[in-house]
């Protein structure tokens, strides 16, 4: 079997803008065909920030200013989904892939995402699933949420697994938009501090195996100049 190639870049952490300027970048690669093999998965961390998907008009320029005084950025973006919080002890992926190369379809790009988080959590014994909602839930609090953009089969965007997030920035807003439901984290069911460098490599080895590919250093030198770019 032919394996696809991804480069995997570990951009460590940046803030909201910084890390939409790198897919910017990266999706370009794609678009442009400017290198071969363009598709990337990036992981990395977020700066704390709250961010609405493109259905989310309801949130007032109050509502905004009073969650920034919380010390977060608020950021509008293009991908699915309602509002979230990203942050540190998050660990984010935003797989910039071709979707030719793998399956046309946008639906099953969301179902491997998931079904790769399901299985990530079963390796540290907890035992999470889908629901009619988008993400990754334990019982009825989520643990994993999952807003994705595509662009002629070109994906941008990805998911943020909560490993030690510090879940009380989760209070000041409605989670995705679906209320009466909760917020957890890998450390919170396990009630041990598992950390993103913990979940790393497990992260990295499920990935491979769901996409079915093969995971390539992005070059150093490429690596730097993008990011550089990235946080000006």
């Amino acid at each position: 079997m032919h394996l696809k190639m991804v480069k995997l870049l570990l951009a460590g952490r940046l803030s909201y803008g910084a890390g939409e300027r790198l897919q910017k970048t990266l999706s370009n690669h794609h678009h442009q065909h400017l290198s071969e093999p363009a598709n990337t998965l990036v992981i990395l961390e977020h700066k704390p920030v709250y961010t609405v998907g493109i259905r989310d008009k309801v949130y007032t320029v109050e509502e905004e200013t009073k969650l920034k005084n919380l010390g977060a950025e608020f950021w509008r973006t293009n991908r699915g989904g309602l509002i979230t919080f990203h942050g540190p002890g998050q660990l984010v992926a935003y797989p910039i892939l071709d979707l030719k190369q793998f399956r046309t379809s946008v639906k099953w790009y969301v179902e491997q995402l998931e079904r790769m988080i399901i299985h990530l959590c079963a390796e540290f014994g907890i035992k999470a699933e889908t629901s009619p909602h988008t993400g990754v839930w334990v019982e009825n609090r989520k643990i994993c949420a999952i807003g994705i953009h595509g662009s002629r089969y070109i994906t941008t965007h990805g998911l943020a697994l909560n490993c030690n997030t510090d879940l009380t920035w989760f209070d000041h807003i409605v989670p995705c938009g679906i209320r009466g439901k909760g917020v957890t984290s890998i450390s919170k069911e396990l009630n041990v501090d598992i950390n993103v460098n913990d979940v790393l490599p497990i992260f990295i080895n499920i990935f491979r195996d769901q996409f079915e590919c093969k995971l390539i250093e992005f070059p150093s030198d490429e690596a730097s100049r993008i990011l550089q770019d990235a946080i000006r």
